[in-house]
């Protein structure tokens, strides 16, 4: 989907307007190279017209040679032969006058179908991201987590969020939403070479209009019938239908799990400041990094962290030797809003741990309006340094 950047949420608000459902803005040139890192297929970077000219003109450079197949489209307060000209010049793909959105609808279009004819086939394809949550012990919150985050990545409606509940003999995904699933995963057992978007979609269990879930099934021992392959299946075209699907796995190191480990673009680890847990977690990362399961693409969040036990987020990170990305709190809240069936990010999004799941979700999706000065680790050194240096990158 179309990028936009403008400073000003009026004029966002206008070309969103005239674009396709599901575009997304940044508020400055600054905030998107993180977006367009957590995007690789983002086929074009609409500049708004408050975006002073000369970072455009850096934007339109830089990307031409590093993401050729990214088109620019410059809007204008105004045009005039030179403007047009330089614009052009630098590579953007048009420029158009902002007081007629029909043609910048039309120029974001003709983007598009550039991008499909460049990349081939698959370029018509939606690719959403697989973020899975895991932890190699259980109790320390993995299903909490797994459920906020889902909901915080739903972004107000704009994107649509699966949530899978891959803990195949003791899911906890839909009692936690109080749920009661007509159809679970088990009902897709024998259909992997057959599995499609509307098989699956059937399976699915509503929460709510930008938010579905597919169930684990009601008894652990169906666990044992459901193939990797399966597992596998499953994953790759729910990416066809959804912007994030967010995956709860299971506490342990089985065919099913490292299957869906596998299949993953971003994997939350879960630990909790205790010794077993911390010593569990080191053997799960060293198991991780000798099957090469999302090597620079694991992030630690730190549930139920509180200094009072004696083991603070530095000591963490020098014990496993990863950077602590989040941190949970202790709060009686969370455990009353779980009973309550409504999770805390639902009801109580002012609460710290709502504002934390928040902040997790903006770094995951490159939102830069809840996440200021995340980096995602997905910039790669080949990047044009003016480029560097006009987004302030820190390497």
């Amino acid at each position: 989907m179309p990028v936009i950047v403008d400073p000003d949420s009026t004029t966002a608000r206008r070309l969103l307007g005239a674009l396709p459902p599901g575009c997304q803005s940044v508020d400055t040139t600054e905030r998107l190279l993180p977006w367009l890192a957590q995007h690789p297929e983002e086929y074009v970077v609409v500049l708004g017209p408050n975006i002073a000219f000369g970072d455009g003109v850096t934007v339109c450079e830089s990307l031409r040679t590093s993401r050729p197949a990214t088109s620019v489209v410059f809007v204008r307060p105004a045009l005039d032969t030179a403007v047009l000209a330089r614009a052009m010049q630098a590579g953007a793909r048009e420029v158009v006058a902002m007081d007629d959105l029909h043609l910048v609808a039309g120029a974001v279009n003709r983007a598009h179908q550039f991008s499909q004819a460049l990349r081939g086939p698959e370029a018509s394809r939606h690719n959403g991201t697989v973020i899975s949550i895991f932890s190699p012990k259980g109790g320390v919150g993995k299903t909490t987590v797994a459920v906020n985050l889902a909901l915080a990545l739903t972004d107000k409606g704009a994107r649509q969020v699966c949530l899978v509940d891959f803990d195949l003999a003791f899911g906890d995904v839909a009692i936690t939403l109080q749920l009661f699933p007509s159809h679970t995963i088990e009902h897709a057992i024998g259909s992997e070479n057959d599995l499609d978007a509307p098989m699956l979609n059937s399976l699915l269990t509503r929460y709510q209009d930008n938010l579905k879930v597919l169930a684990a099934p009601s008894h652990p021992d169906v666990r044992e019938r459901i193939a990797p392959l399966l597992i596998s299946k499953v994953l790759r075209t729910l990416r066809t239908m959804y912007d994030y699907v967010v995956v709860d796995t299971a506490p342990a190191f089985d065919e099913q799990t490292l299957t869906a480990l596998d299949e993953t673009d971003e994997c939350i680890i879960v630990a909790t400041l205790d010794v077993p847990t911390l010593k569990n977690v080191k053997v799960a990362l060293d198991t991780l990094e000798m099957l090469n399961i999302g090597r620079g693409h694991r992030h630690l969040l730190l549930n139920r962290a509180d200094d009072a036990v004696g083991i603070g987020a530095e000591k963490v990170e020098t014990i496993l030797g990863m950077h602590v990305a989040s941190q949970i709190t202790t709060s009686i809240d969370i455990a009353a809003a779980t009973n309550a069936g409504t999770p805390i990010i639902a009801a109580s999004p002012n609460h710290p741990s709502s504002a934390a799941f928040r902040n997790l979700s903006a770094m995951l999706s490159g939102d830069p309006q809840n996440a200021p000065g995340t980096d995602s680790g997905r910039h790669s050194d080949t990047e044009n340094d003016r480029f560097s240096k006009l987004f302030r990158i820190k390497r």
